[in-house]
């Protein structure tokens, strides 16, 4: 069977493989809001693309959640509310300014046991490697982590990555806890934030200026609520 993929049908099965879960709504926000009909037109393009075999769906989250062809993961696992959680950073980013160079579930040591932030992404012009804490841990796991990133930073691998300037100096991306817990943990040597969302780290960066203009809801642009179908 032969058929044409128009630009936007590429660009949302490249965002379901880089992103490992997307739900129904997020798609519709991202790829179908300057449309009439967002939610019709977003239904009928994942329908046509689930029935070709492009993409694959778990009909155990309402809104619907899509998956790339062949995902080692199983369509109810609690990793896709992990992967829905990286998607909401990035979409509460996207309200602000699209970010750049986009990886989830970074690996920059190539190796087992170096760190592995869920997400990176150059934002407003800034490397952030950020971990998304749905769950809460415990002082000494977070230690260990903020250990990993000081013993990469000290290996200076970090300033050959693929991402880093050719006419500055290289980064290193801060370390961005996004959590609703706040631990006791803090480095010398590399920049720890903790913050509750990007909207908090937007508020706990902008200028005292901006925060009296700017008293913009946030309601439009949070993400909708996933519900897990039990039956």
């Amino acid at each position: 069977m032969s058929f044409r993929l128009s630009q936007r049908d590429k660009d949302i099965i490249g965002f379901i493989n880089q992103f490992r879960a997307v739900d129904r709504d997020s798609l519709v926000e991202l790829f179908f809001k300057q449309l009439k009909s967002p939610v019709n037109a977003c239904n009928s393009v994942i329908v046509r693309l689930y029935r070709l075999g492009l993409i694959e769906r778990t009909q155990q989250y309402s809104p619907t959640v899509y998956l790339p062809v062949g995902a080692k993961i199983k369509k109810n696992s609690q990793k896709i509310l992990h992967f829905l959680s990286i998607l909401d950073v990035y979409k509460q980013m996207c309200s602000y300014s699209m970010p750049k160079s986009v990886i989830v579930e970074d690996k920059p040591t190539g190796r087992k046991g170096g760190i592995e932030p869920d997400l990176f992404c150059i934002f407003k012009g800034s490397p952030f490697w950020m971990e998304i804490q749905r769950n809460q841990y415990s002082e000494q796991k977070m230690q260990e982590k903020a250990r990993l990133y000081e013993e990469f930073f000290f290996s200076d691998e970090w300033k050959a990555l693929h991402w880093q300037p050719e006419d500055r100096a290289a980064i290193f991306p801060s370390v961005t806890l996004i959590t609703p817990v706040r631990y006791a943990v803090n480095s010398d040597h590399i920049k720890i934030i903790q913050v509750t969302s990007i909207y908090k780290l937007m508020e706990k960066y902008k200028s005292p200026n901006k925060q009296k203009r700017e008293t913009k809801t946030k309601a439009n642009t949070s993400s909708s609520v996933i519900r897990i179908n039990l039956t």
